[in-house]
């Protein structure tokens, strides 16, 4: 019975929308009036700079971490068991309860849960592919979607085990569901500075 309660730990420490709730407690304000409209760290930060975008952040990438660690490098669950644990804080935080259904956009979750399940090389595929991605074009969903192909080619280079397909699956699948909006709108690349254009 381990998993499918710790599963269901996940998930509720994935709904709590941290970021949405420093906004109401340092602001004021609904962060969900700002930017794309979504509860997550990056409205946090249109709304308040980096004093409330920061903490959200950590908060939302830690509830996506943190029940991974736990399960894995203390309750040794492994493989398998550890598929609905790692989607559930991506789940919670996308459709969180709390917010009636509609929750963030699940990226920083995203980071947490690759964290805790291959430590820095994840995280780092992620990211890196994502930043380029979004320092050349304008859309935050297509870089996204870029930072989980980067994810998703360092799985199948260094970690191809069907198990972390199966959560990268589940997981690309919701964060690209949640993108949709932006998806719709083609690739517009971004303009280069004056500065940056080479001779």
């Amino acid at each position: 019975m381990t998993v499918p309660i710790y599963t269901m730990v996940a998930f509720i420490l994935g709904s709590v929308p941290f970021a949405f709730w420093l906004g109401h407690l340092f602001l004021r304000v609904d962060i969900r009036r700002y930017g794309d409209g979504n509860p997550g760290a990056g409205n946090a930060w249109r709304a308040g700079g980096w004093r409330v975008g920061v903490p959200g952040a950590v908060l939302d990438y830690s509830k996506g971490a943190a029940p991974v660690a736990v399960a894995h490098y203390v309750l040794g669950m492994s493989a398998w068991a550890l598929v609905p644990v790692a989607i559930a804080p991506v789940l919670g935080h996308a459709f969180s309860p709390i917010l009636r259904g509609r929750g963030g956009k699940a990226v920083a979750a995203t980071f947490g849960i690759w964290s805790a399940l291959t430590l820095l090389p994840g995280f780092l595929s992620l990211g890196v592919t994502m930043g380029i991605f979004w320092r050349l074009q304008r859309a935050d969903g297509w870089a996204t979607v870029a930072g989980l192909v980067g994810l998703l080619t360092y799985i199948l280079i260094f970690a191809p085990e069907a198990y972390l397909l199966a959560i990268w699956t589940v997981n690309a699948a919701v964060v690209t569901w949640k993108h949709r909006q932006d998806l719709r709108e083609p690739v517009r690349l971004r303009a280069l500075r004056p500065s940056e254009k080479t001779d």
